[in-house]
């Protein structure tokens, strides 16, 4: 006759399973943080790497999705800020518009992610170190300023 009742301890008290082990992950407030600074992308691809390394891969791929929704709107609003006559309109726009649209994918996609490694691991799980994403995202940055900075250049050469 089996006994489907879990094992017994010598106090009479069940065995718990045992926990799965935590992965190393980055921090999701700190990544949402960093947002702040370096946008939505930085924090969307830390959070899917950390959804991977979690085992959900279907929200790995959401993450994703409001990685390239943000390269749409990136693209939108800077095909905006071309057409508007009013240089500050614009600029006040596209900032307004990219401070919202930080709030919104936190709130739809990078706040559940911060609760379940809360609830999952706690405040104590391995940590990924942020040398890496910060450096690789202040390369991106550096590099967005010198773009710029040619197209300035180039902008005010004389034309023939």
């Amino acid at each position: 006759m089996s006994d489907a009742s879990p094992s017994l301890t010598p106090d009479s008290a069940p065995i718990e399973a045992a926990a799965p082990a935590a992965p190393r992950l980055w921090n999701p407030n700190a990544a949402a943080s960093w947002s702040l600074i370096f946008s939505p992308v930085f924090g969307a691809l830390l959070q899917r790497s950390n959804w991977l390394a979690m085992g959900h891969p279907d929200k790995a791929a959401r993450s994703l999705q409001w990685v390239w929704a943000y390269l749409v709107f990136l693209v939108v609003t800077v095909g905006l800020s071309a057409v508007l006559p009013n240089e500050k309109t614009a600029d006040l726009l596209t900032r307004v518009a990219g401070l919202v649209f930080l709030v919104v994918w936190y709130y739809a996609n990078g706040k559940e992610q911060v609760g379940l490694v809360l609830a999952r691991y706690g405040r104590d799980y391995p940590r990924r170190s942020w040398w890496k994403p910060i450096g690789i995202a202040l390369l991106v940055a550096f590099g967005f300023v010198i773009l710029f900075a040619l197209l300035f250049m180039a902008e005010g050469l004389p034309h023939e």
